[in-house]
């Protein structure tokens, strides 16, 4: 059983703390007098599912919001941390969940961002010293690349940089392996051992339980906004791992925690036997940074094909390429033997192909617009939405409340914005629009990037449904377990090609790492 532990509490004086913080939004209860203690010298996990609230307390930690009561001691003395900008000064550096880069500028010049307008910035210096730090860390950038004209992965990598670079007093990293291989997340798992040996205080927000375990000396739980547990040093190092595990788990979700928070109980091991419904020969993709050739695939009727790689491959040009949002300069593609590859996204939609996006926010949804509005933004001035261009409110609404109850979006109501909800919540809205309605393909980008347990669990859960109601899916993953728990065949991409394609067998995580590695053709 989880519980409270104030071993080795004093042991040091904590770095960062948060005493009876609460903040509140329309509606919610983001946190809930909150009050927890960073200190040097240790790596300090918050878990909680998605919507528990550690996002809005990395947002106070971070400058871009104000508890509404409580406060932030920073060094033992209150502070008001009233802007990002006092919080760099304060020695607290942050990586978001979601890029905070500019997309129009350099990575060098998102780093030299803000500084004093009255010094010139030493940009040359800047970018060597941010190519160093990357080299530190096992990350290859070019400080000089456009940030919008990288992959989510990379500007993610890139930000981990520019945190590492600024945070002198306390990291703070939300979600910071999300988007890494499994090699790059130990090996950023090790840095973060370092970097709390000598004295830092790292503050490391993540939804993998095995991530937290080996590598947290700490652990704090929080659940509807309330730190609801912790767990010391000595609890992480004398327990077994299995109870450990499920203790947390037990404490996020709650004592009525069901098969939903688990892992995977096997592979998905049915033998499609339907006809071939998306088919690519020889795709070629124009990109500046990676250019995709030479790609082919076919996937039946009720199979999952899995596309792995290291992030940055080429995996997000081919799935906005196959999506319509992006030009296929040659080759071909074809949805139930029609071929598709002139036509646009509406066309494409119409006639059953779907995207489902790793770019929530950015791309897959408008922030300020409703629930309700962003599950019909594909279907604007269709009926029985619009008649004849004049908006219907009342069944748009309608078809929000039932897409919401069947896909257990959990929203204060169908006209709260949408980037007012979690992560998960968000994917949810997602897959409620574009798993309705004649689905005959599906291409799923990263679809489980960021959720926590019980929302990985139920999003893997929706994309077997799909599987199993005939549709085709595409499954686009950097997380070879989840690849391995769905698909049928693996193929591997690397540098804008397919370079093998597996069957999931006994063998296939073998045979993945070494198409990955490049030690086999």
């Amino acid at each position: 059983m989880v519980g409270s532990s104030v071993s080795g509490a004093t042991a040091r004086e904590a770095v960062v703390s948060l005493r009876g913080v609460t903040k509140r939004f329309p509606g919610v209860v983001a946190n809930d007098r909150v009050s927890i203690d960073f200190r040097p010298g240790e790596v300090h996990v918050l878990l909680g599912e998605n919507g528990a609230g550690k996002s809005t307390l990395v947002a106070m930690l971070a400058g871009l919001q104000r508890p509404d009561e409580g406060g932030i001691v920073v060094g033992g003395e209150p502070i008001d941390i009233s802007s990002p900008r006092k919080a760099l000064d304060l020695g607290i550096g942050t990586v978001f969940q979601h890029s905070m880069l500019v997309p129009s500028l350099s990575l060098v010049d998102n780093f030299i961002l803000g500084g004093p307008w009255w010094k010139r910035p030493d940009r040359a210096g800047a970018a060597e010293r941010m190519r160093a730090r990357a080299e530190s860390i096992g990350v290859r950038l070019d400080p000089f690349a456009l940030a919008g004209s990288l992959s989510l992965g990379e500007r993610q990598q890139a930000e981990i940089v520019r945190a590492l670079m600024r945070g002198n007093r306390c990291l703070i990293l939300d979600e910071a392996t999300a988007m890494l291989t499994p090699r790059d997340a130990e090996q950023l798992g090790a840095l973060m051992c370092r970097l709390a040996a000598g004295g830092l205080a790292v503050v490391f927000i993540t939804h993998k339980l095995d991530e937290a375990i080996a590598w947290g000396d700490r652990i704090s739980v929080l659940r509807r906004g309330r730190n609801v547990a912790s767990l010391g040093p000595e609890d992480l190092k004398a327990g077994d791992v299995a109870a450990v595990t499920a203790g947390l788990v037990r404490t996020m979700f709650g004592a009525d925690a069901a098969d939903g928070t688990r892992g995977p109980e096997g592979r998905r091991r049915a033998t499609p036997a339907g006809p071939v419904v998306l088919a690519a020969g020889d795709l070629a993709i124009d990109d500046d940074a990676v250019p995709v050739s030479g790609v082919g695939f076919t996937i039946r009727a009720g199979e999952i094909l899995g596309i792995a790689g290291i992030d940055g491959n080429g995996q997000k040009q081919l799935a906005e390429a196959l999506a319509g949002q992006r030009p296929i300069r040659a080759g071909s593609l074809t949805l139930n033997g029609r071929p598709i590859d002139r036509a646009g996204v509406g066309e494409r939609r119409a006639l059953g192909l779907r995207y489902v996006t790793d770019d929530r926010l950015g791309e897959g949804t408008v922030g300020p617009f409703s629930v309700a509005t962003n599950l019909v933004l594909k279907q604007i001035g269709e009926a029985p939405f619009w008649r004849k261009g004049v908006e219907q409110p009342a069944a748009i609404a309608d078809h929000a409340r039932r897409r919401v109850g069947a896909f257990d979006v959990r929203t204060p109501g169908v006209g709260t914005p949408v980037a007012r909800l979690s992560g998960g919540n968000i994917q949810k809205v997602l897959l409620a629009r574009e798993l309705t309605g004649t689905a005959e393909a599906v291409v799923f980008a990263k679809p489980t990037y960021g959720l926590d347990v019980r929302n990985t669990h139920a999003t893997r859960g929706r994309i077997r449904e799909a599987a199993e109601a005939g549709c085709a899916v595409l499954l686009i993953s950097t997380d070879i377990g989840e690849l391995l728990e769905l698909a049928d065949r693996i193929a591997v991409m690397s540098r804008g090609r397919i370079v093998g394609t597996v069957d999931n067998d006994a063998d296939a995580r073998r045979r993945i790492g070494e198409l990955m590695s490049g030690t086999t053709q």
